[in-house]
């Protein structure tokens, strides 16, 4: 240890004896005044036992107003009291919108009968009634004049076309007319539709040529007949007929029935491909019927 250090420990040495002989005097000195006995250094004891209340201090100033409290329960419901005297009367109040429409009430009486009205325009005609029974015979007439002739149902047809290896599976539209009784040919459909119910007559002659050729009647949609020539490399001849019986409405047409066997062959010069048909008898059961609708 050095000079210089040896000097700082005896400073502080002495600084610590006048501090300690500060408080021992000091201690000394207090004690005497007091009168109490204490030991020099001692631990400080416990706490005394609490003095007496001193007297009550002045009356502080009045302070600030505090938040209201909460709201009390309500109270239990008090006996009614006596009937108040009659009010004026209001003012009577706006009119309230229309209610819905209540249910409709019970027929009251029938009341007088009134004057006749005019007489109203005439109601469309009803239907047309079941047909009655037949009446008694009446008295016979006078003799007529015999008009049977003109009486007598007519209907025939023969026709040819103009164009050769017409399409398949529809009807071949015979566009040259050369006989229409009746008009009931149609050349634009190529079909004959019935007027009068009856056993018809039919028959076809077609010149073939280059093509086999498959062809067949039809009625209503049905084959009637089905023929099928096969090309020999010169021009032939198919042809097919048949008798049927035909309602109103009924139709009536050839055409091709197999792929590519259309071989009809038609000069615009000649009428060599034909289409034929006509009444032969007509149903006299309908005729009568018809004329007693009509009597």
């Amino acid at each position: 240890m050095n000079s210089c250090q040896l000097g700082d420990l005896k400073m502080w040495a002495l600084m610590g004896v006048v501090c300690l002989c500060h408080s021992v005097f000091g201690q000394f000195f207090e004690t005497k005044m007091k009168g109490t006995p204490r030991l020099i250094c001692s631990v400080p004891g416990s706490p005394g036992l609490p003095g007496k209340p001193g007297p009550s201090g002045a009356q502080g100033a009045e302070g600030n107003v505090g938040i209201p409290g909460r709201d009390g329960r309500d109270g239990r419901k008090g006996e009614k009291g006596e009937k108040g005297d009659t009010g004026l009367k209001g003012r009577v109040g706006p009119i309230g919108k229309i209610g819905e429409r209540g249910e409709r009430g019970p027929a009251g009486k029938r009341g007088p009968t009134g004057e006749n009205g005019n007489l109203g325009p005439p109601g469309p005609a009803g239907r047309r009634g079941e047909k009655g029974d037949k009446g008694k015979r009446g008295p016979r007439g006078t003799a007529g004049i015999c008009r049977c002739g003109s009486l007598l149902p007519k209907s025939a047809f023969s026709v040819g076309i103009t164009s050769s290896y017409p399409a398949e599976n529809t009807p071949i539209r015979f566009n040259k007319v050369l006989f229409d009784e009746g008009a009931h040919y149609n050349p634009q459909t190529g079909k004959f539709i019935c007027a009068y119910p009856g056993i018809y007559y039919f028959s076809y002659d077609i010149t073939l040529a280059n093509k086999h050729l498959a062809i067949g009647l039809v009625h209503n949609g049905q084959y009637r007949i089905k023929t099928f020539d096969a090309n020999t490399g010169n021009h032939d001849v198919a042809s097919g007929s048949t008798v049927m019986y035909l309602n109103p409405e009924d139709e009536v047409w050839l055409e091709i029935f197999y792929h590519d066997q259309n071989g009809l062959f038609a000069d615009p010069s000649w009428a060599d491909s034909l289409f034929s048909g006509f009444l032969l008898y007509a149903d006299t059961n309908y005729f009568d019927t018809l004329a007693e609708d009509y009597a």
